[in-house]
């Protein structure tokens, strides 16, 4: 048998095939290996105060004290050999912080590259975004918010390992420089940074240090290969799912077929017969809903385990939604009145020479990371240890804390790599971490002391909710022959992600979720009305990534394009026309795109049509200028080229791979089958069989281009979403001859 599988993780035909001892064809899987890091659960207060206090019970540092944030030791560890670790504060998730953020700080620490690695943080206070004063990773604010602060980390390092090599050689400081991880002297004095640490990180941090001036930068700018790369293409990487302590048992939960029903019976005598059930425990889920997990020795016996309950579940309580029925409600509050985020007169409207009405809709959509969701909770002593591969670490310890009776500085979240997550890994009420703690407690209460780990199957991921919510959209326009906008009257209706969250008291104003309504008029200068329904339904939304632009970049870019087709104008004239002086930023990125896609100089194929569409979401501008048709009545998108403003690229390689993985998710939103619904308050998609992400044989070409800029990064996690399928939509349309109003794509 091979020395490194759990066996009791595959069905049990297959445990017998591996049984047999491996073939001359079968290669030994390397061992996986999990890096167990150490934290405290204490908190600093940052601008968002009750975010932080929901996270945890912190307090200020004294005024004048070197803030955890500023504490070069808990986030560089220099080895005697040279190894320069670097400890991340964010979740790595795909996004390439674990490059990105070490890159930073090597810069100014003056560290030879071949010799950083990194390392993932933990809920610990040194490891809270400098900004928000909570563990978190979104918004795309990881670069954007830490760049300073791990330019300032690397700095201090730098200063305290010069003034360690002056103290040993009895000099100036003054005389001393830096290179490659090396401290040069006077006379050829030389000391590796290894031979220094130590007594380095024994001196006091120094109050304020000088960063480089940007013209001498030789890491940050320069395109460079992810720490990680090796790991993940060598089937060597650890994620939260590959967590294994001795003893571990593995649960799996029977939820609810409708989000928040609860259970009338439970017959678990099957369940508990299948060899390897440990336990069958009946737990409170998310939303007041309730379930049964099934604890066993590995996943399958778990699996088994559950298929094999017979349960009767109460559904007269909760509200059974039906997407087909949900569309003709909000039509229906799409015609009344309601709050309003704009509000500009409306009177032109009925004396404009040229009229647009439009309706858009778009579906719920689930997250589908490649990793499904999953938590390791060990208990002992009046203490926790979580292992997950979460974006909120704080906010998750937090929760663990409540479920658990500990306080919140007796939880440790151990950060582990994450397989994707696209925000579903930021969820406020922490539904599947609570989850985990409750089994781990219940698991506990019967006799089971060892850790335990939570993990839900592909079906459970995307049938658990937490969805990008369905929106509705509807435009009345009125604009002149020359493409000037008159009054834009727009309504949209869906659920609001944040109200009755802890992020609601800032991001929902006068009865509107901010989120909802990202993206819509700017850059462009409209006189529109903008009202705004949030209908309260039995479905549980979230952030998706790129969040509110997921669905007005969509609205604004075709509307516009439609403008300037009806008016007879070239889609990128009429849009430059409209930045004005403005947006030179929106200006540099679309024309970057033309000018690289060859738009307007070069004959496409036959059957082929230019597509255009530009966004700015995050404080990042992208441009694409596509090449798209139809083929046996399908959608196909054959090239992409982009322009991106994201300011100072700090890994080239890694705006590269942001805007691709963004583009090609935005393409999945388009193709048949990219949507969930709901009959009767179940979800009808269950897997990658019925809800569409793109395959490899509908990539298209990429081409992907960055406007220079030495300015301070901004994000790009997300921002390359946005505007890929409105500028798809608008080739799409240039071959039809017909709009599209809804995503994914009706041709008929």
């Amino acid at each position: 048998m091979l020395p490194n599988i759990d066996y009791r993780e595959l069905p049990r035909a297959m445990q017998r095939l591996m049984a047999q001892g491996p073939t001359e064809e079968t290669a030994t899987l390397p061992r996986r290996s999990f890096l167990k890091m150490a934290g405290a659960g204490s908190l600093v207060l940052g601008v968002f105060p009750r975010l932080a206090m929901a996270q945890a019970d912190g307090a200020k540092p004294a005024a004048g004290a070197i803030k955890p944030t500023q504490q070069p030791s808990a986030f560089v560890q220099i080895a005697s050999n040279g190894e320069v670790t670097v400890t991340i504060n964010r979740l790595e998730f795909g996004q390439g912080v674990q490059t990105g953020l070490p890159m930073i700080l090597a810069e100014e620490l003056d560290a030879d590259w071949a010799l950083v690695r990194s390392r993932n943080g933990s809920n610990d206070a040194a490891y809270v975004d400098p900004l928000f004063g909570i563990n978190m990773t979104g918004g795309s604010h990881s670069i954007k918010n830490s760049f300073t602060q791990y330019r300032e980390l690397g700095a201090l390092a730098r200063a305290m390992l010069l003034a360690a090599a002056a103290k040993r050689w009895n000099v100036d400081v003054a005389m001393l420089r830096t290179q490659a991880g090396t401290v040069l002297g006077p006379g050829g004095r030389k000391l590796r940074y290894g031979e220094l640490a130590e007594a380095a990180m024994a001196l006091p941090v120094p109050e304020k240090v000088t960063l480089k001036d940007p013209k001498d930068f030789r890491l940050i700018g320069r395109p460079v290969t992810r720490l990680d790369a090796r790991a993940k293409s060598s089937g060597k990487q650890d994620f939260g799912i590959d967590v294994r302590h001795p003893g571990q048992l593995t649960a799996v939960v029977a939820h609810p077929p409708v989000f928040g029903a609860r259970l009338t019976s439970v017959d678990d005598s099957a369940a508990r017969a299948i060899k390897g059930v440990k336990a069958v425990l009946r737990i409170p889920l998310d939303r007041g809903a309730e379930g049964v997990a099934v604890v066993a020795d590995g996943y399958w016996p778990a699996k088994m385990g559950r298929d094999a309950l017979k349960l009767q579940w109460d559904t007269a309580a909760v509200e059974k939604v039906d997407t087909d029925k949900q569309l003709v409600q909000y039509r229906e509050l799409a015609g009344r009145p309601g709050p309003r985020k704009f509000d500009a007169d409306m009177a032109p409207l009925a004396t404009a020479p040229k009229q647009l009405e439009a309706e858009f809709v778009f579906p719920y959509l689930a997250h589908a990371p490649m990793e499904p969701l999953n938590c390791t909770v060990k208990l002992s002593n009046g203490r926790a240890e979580l292992w997950v591969g979460t974006q909120c670490a704080g906010l998750d310890a937090g929760a663990a804390a409540r479920v658990l009776g500990l306080k919140p500085e007796q939880v440790v979240v151990h950060v582990q790599t994450a397989g994707g997550g696209f925000g579903r890994r930021f969820v406020g009420t922490g539904d599947y971490v609570v989850e985990a703690c409750e089994i781990a407690k219940a698991a506990r209460t019967a006799g089971l002391n060892v850790p335990v780990r939570l993990l839900w199957s592909r079906e459970d991921d995307i049938k658990g909710g937490y969805y990008r919510p369905m929106h509705l959209h509807r435009a009345r326009i009125g604009f002149d022959e020359r493409g000037k906008i008159l009054a834009w009257d727009h309504v949209i209706v869906g659920q609001s992600i944040t109200t009755g969250t802890v992020f609601g008291e800032f991001q929902v104003k006068d009865g509107i979720d901010a989120t909802a309504t990202e993206g819509m008029r700017d850059p462009y200068p409209l006189p529109m009305r903008l009202t705004v329904h949030h209908p309260q339904v039995n479905v549980p939304v979230l952030w998706w990534r790129s969040v509110g632009s997921t669905h007005t970049a969509f609205v604004m870019e075709t509307l516009i394009d439609e403008i300037a087709r009806s008016t007879r104008q070239d889609p990128v004239a009429y849009r430059m026309q409209l930045f004005g002086d403005k947006h030179p930023r929106h200006r540099a990125a679309l024309q970057l795109a033309v000018d690289k896609s060859g738009y307007g100089k070069r004959q496409l194929a036959d059957g082929r049509a230019w597509g255009v569409a530009v966004h700015e979401s995050f404080d990042s501008v992208v441009a694409y200028v596509v090449e798209a048709s139809v083929k046996d009545g399908q959608p196909v998108l054959h090239r992409v080229t982009s322009g991106v403003h994201c300011n100072l690229a700090v890994n080239p390689r890694s705006v590269e791979a942001q805007v691709q993985g963004a583009a090609v998710m935005g393409l999945s939103t388009c193709l048949p089958g990219g949507a969930i619904t709901l009959k009767d308050g179940v979800v009808q998609q269950n897997n990658f069989g019925d809800f569409t992400v793109a395959r490899i044989t509908q990539m298209p070409e990429f081409d992907i281009h960055i406007v220079p800029s030495t300015d301070a990064p901004t994000g790009m996690g997300e921002p390359g979403l946005p505007p890929l399928a409105p500028a798809f939509a608008n080739a799409i349309a240039r071959v039809t001859g017909k709009p599209l109003r809804q995503l994914p794509f009706n041709l008929a």
